[in-house]
């Protein structure tokens, strides 16, 4: 017998395919796709629709509220506004603006204006709003001169929480001061920054602040006459019981309590560096037991010497004594009821605060 024939008795038979099950089959998992992809369709259009609805009746609560709060301010004799409004955004974002913003308290002679505002609150950060305001802020209350203060850019980042903000931070760039008249005087330059930061944040019952600003040129007008270069500083302090400061709206240093860890003001090779505690008492004398690094003794003789002119032999021979401690001398500077002293060179009376 050949060995086809032989292959052929011995191959297994090809199983017979019911093709009408098949078909069945198949057309049975088409009808359960379409329904799953219909049923996820719903739910998208559902959830846009709840979004959508929250959004909307967000928007109407902020122009109540706003509407709101200008009217009882009004009947308590304030005028206050955020003119035009407008509440924007929809649907990646939740955006609030105003053409300008305006307080005035007639009762009390307190005014401030500013430019517009716009602040911004992206839908994958609700609680991160970003804010930026536009100048000028004028200002005008009581035992200070009108001041008119300008800058090129500044924002406002908040972390918001329960009951207190997790994080405020500010940020300024071109930034600049003036006095500003009422009369046809002219205006008094102050100060100007090229860029100057600061941020708040709750610790316990305490406020931590840490900041810093550049290139800062105060006029000698606004101190007296006397003579500062361009300063660049950093800062990084607590207010004790700040969180209850807040609240208070308090009107004077006296008895506040700050604990500085570190404070560095420089201008070109003259750096000076605080930490330590300070307090005001009751009566506005300050009181400070701070640790003082100095870098280039002479450079910021120099500095002092122009801020400071009556002590200006006791600087100069103070520094003197000071440069041959090195390049970078520490030294205790105390204020005892407003009498400062770095070391052994007495710096002069610190006037009582407000």
């Amino acid at each position: 017998m050949s060995t086809w024939l032989l292959e052929s008795k011995v191959r297994p038979p090809t199983p017979w395919v019911n093709e009408s099950q098949s078909m069945t089959s198949s057309d049975e998992r088409q009808p359960k796709s379409r329904r799953g992809l219909f049923w996820l369709v719903a739910f998208i259009v559902v959830l846009f629709a709840v979004y959508s609805g929250g959004w909307f009746y967000l928007a109407n609560r902020v122009r109540a509220e706003a509407d709101k709060a200008v009217a009882t301010l009004n009947k308590s004799g304030i005028n206050a506004g955020c003119a035009n409004l407008q509440v924007s955004g929809y649907p990646l974002s939740f955006t609030v603006s105003c053409d300008n913003l305006a307080y005035e308290d007639d009762a009390k002679n307190i005014a401030a204006s500013a430019g517009s505002f716009n602040a911004v609150a992206q839908i994958i950060q609700p609680l991160s709003p970003v804010a930026d305001l536009r100048g000028p802020l004028r200002t005008s209350v009581p035992g200070m001169v009108p001041l008119w203060i300008d800058w090129d850019n500044l924002q406002a980042k908040v972390k918001l929480s329960w009951p207190l903000p997790q994080r405020v931070a500010l940020q300024a760039e071109g930034l600049s001061g003036q006095t500003d008249p009422a009369d046809d005087t002219d205006p008094v330059e102050l100060f100007s920054a090229g860029r100057a930061a600061g941020q708040l944040q709750p610790n316990g019952q305490d406020v931590d602040y840490v900041g810093s600003f550049t290139d800062l040129e105060i006029d000698p007008d606004a101190i007296g006459g006397r003579v500062l270069p361009a300063l660049d500083a950093s800062g990084d302090a607590t207010l004790k019981n700040g969180v209850a400061l807040i609240g208070t709206q308090v009107k004077s240093l006296r008895g506040q309590k700050v604990e500085i860890r570190n404070l560095d003001l420089s201008s070109g090779t003259a750096r000076v560096t605080v930490s330590g505690p300070l307090s005001v008492d009751t009566e506005g004398l300050v009181d400070a037991d701070l640790m003082i690094r100095i870098k280039d003794p002479k450079a910021v003789a120099s500095i002092l010497s122009g801020a400071i002119p009556e002590q200006k032999n006791a600087i100069e021979q103070g520094f003197a004594a000071l440069a041959m401690l090195g390049s970078e001398p520490s030294m205790p500077l105390k204020v005892v009821k407003g009498k400062a002293s770095l070391g052994f060179i007495p710096l002069g009376k610190i006037k009582p605060v407000q």
